[in-house]
């Protein structure tokens, strides 16, 4: 079983992938500084519209999750940092 992973960064380019009762939001997660950053395309259904109302571009966010087949993380948790 794989196991979970915790990131923090800054969120990029927030889109809705499917508008249902709980849509499906696709996000990527800037990871690192500047000299040395990483890009993660992230997914999130579990409390989306929480996400879509806590968190605008550029907030600074800390995200739990795992990892699919597609290399994008699911994520679980997360939590904005004011």
């Amino acid at each position: 079983m794989e196991k979970g992973i915790c990131l923090k960064g800054s969120v990029e380019k927030i889109k809705i992938v499917k508008l249902e009762e709980t849509p499906l939001i696709r996000f990527t997660l800037t990871v690192g500084k500047e000299d040395k950053e990483e890009k993660e395309n992230c997914l999130i259904r579990a409390h989306s519209l929480d996400f879509l109302y806590q968190v605008t571009e550029g907030n600074a966010i800390v995200i739990y999750g795992r990892k699919n087949k597609r290399n994008q993380v699911v994520v679980q948790k997360y939590h904005v940092n004011q």
